[in-house]
């Protein structure tokens, strides 16, 4: 039976696969002994080639569609990575799905089986269709929050990312989450969000959240919270999903000028480590190598400028070679390290190699010239 059970929901999940986009399915739970309604959004050009992000959605009765559409719309601008995105229907089970023992809050009856439910049986299944990448978040609201805090005592983390709606706590987990985040030694993402309308009990469980947060010193740990004025309890969800995605995906996206100020400019060591700690730490993440960006590449340059980092010039013209071969790019950076160092002959040889490539941003022959003619004058050449 248990067999027979498993290929019907992998011929369930292989259907959904020939349609992509945002479909529904009922699949058959062995842990819940019942059948449950999933929703799923698969990108538009889905390729086996690439990995995806998953991010489980509780609730998805009503938070399903407000998520695909923001990962859509981050996607789309290039700022977090396509993503896959399953939601478990929950009108008429929420609660017993996220039933907890008064005791000490954990997981308890059908609560215990819908916990086992998501990371035994549906995640699995997904992976086993789609190929995922390491990272995964998930999201709740109100009782549905708090039951994915669950999945952060697990021995061996099943998310990467946390998206707590207005949590209605369980007893002490308000004090027992920041304790165990305190001591993970993984990368861990974790959002928080309340309003100044939110219910009275929320708003004060939540605040006790916060500020045991604010003791927690874990280098692993990526702790944000908004309260919003003008939201209810509900409305929390509509301002807080964008919000949680833009703080999660911070690191996928190309530098900011806030960004570049506060942590390229403060960056230890050579600056050109804070480029390829960026693009390690996303390939690491979501399991594929990302393009390093023209602004990236940019804002680098303009802090090793500022700072007269000859020693990063050199590497992110290598760097520049390989991510943009056919520009001018690598060989600029080169022939301007050269120029720095007091190598005037490599420097206008490096300079003419530019000359030859295609231009890009405000790179173009005519600045390559410049350089030129300007090293000759100095010479006498």
């Amino acid at each position: 039976m248990k067999n027979t059970t498993i290929a019907c929901i992998a011929l369930c999940l292989c259907a959904i696969t020939s349609f992509a986009q945002k479909t529904t399915s009922t699949i058959e739970s062995i842990k819940l002994a019942e059948e449950r309604d999933i929703q799923l959004y698969v990108p538009e050009d889905y390729s086996a080639e690439k990995s995806y992000p998953l991010i489980v959605v509780l609730d998805a009765d009503y938070l399903f569609d407000a998520v695909v559409g923001n990962t859509k719309f981050y996607a789309y601008k290039d700022e977090m990575p396509q993503s896959i995105v399953v939601g478990i229907n929950q009108k008429n089970s929420r609660y017993e799905d996220c039933f907890y023992s008064d005791e000490n809050g954990f997981p308890d009856k059908k609560g215990n089986a819908f916990f086992e439910f998501i990371g035994m049986e549906l995640i699995p299944m997904i992976a086993k269709n789609y190929n995922l990448a390491p990272f995964k978040a998930i999201v709740g609201h109100d009782t549905s929050a708090n039951f994915s805090n669950y999945y952060l005592f697990k021995n061996n983390l099943l998310f990467n990312a946390y998206i707590n709606l207005s949590p209605n706590f369980a007893p002490t987990l308000e004090h027992k989450v920041p304790e165990r985040l305190s001591s993970l030694d993984t990368m861990t993402f974790y959002y928080l969000a309340t309003s100044e309308n939110d219910e009275s009990e929320n708003q004060q469980r939540i605040g006790v959240f916060n500020n045991n947060m604010k003791s927690v010193s874990n280098s692993n740990i990526h702790y944000y919270f908004d309260k919003f004025e003008n939201a209810n309890h509900y409305g929390v969800a509509s301002y807080g999903i964008p919000k949680a995605l833009d703080k999660i995906f911070k690191m996928y996206k190309p530098i900011s000028v806030d960004e570049y100020k506060k942590e390229v400019l403060a960056y230890e060591g050579p600056i050109v480590g804070y480029l390829t700690d960026k693009y390690n730490t996303i390939e690491s993440l979501f399991g594929f190598k990302k393009q390093v960006s023209l602004n990236d590449m940019m804002a680098i340059y303009a802090g090793i400028k500022k700072k007269d980092d000859l020693e990063s010039l050199e590497e992110l013209s290598k760097i520049a070679k390989k991510e943009y071969p056919n520009t001018m790019l690598g060989f600029f950076f080169e022939a301007e390290y050269l120029e720095k160092m007091g190598e005037p002959k490599k420097a206008m040889r490096t300079y003419e190699k530019a000359f030859g490539m295609k231009e890009i941003d405000f790179l173009t022959k005519d600045l390559a010239l410049e350089r030129i003619d300007a090293l000759k004058a100095d010479f006498g050449w």
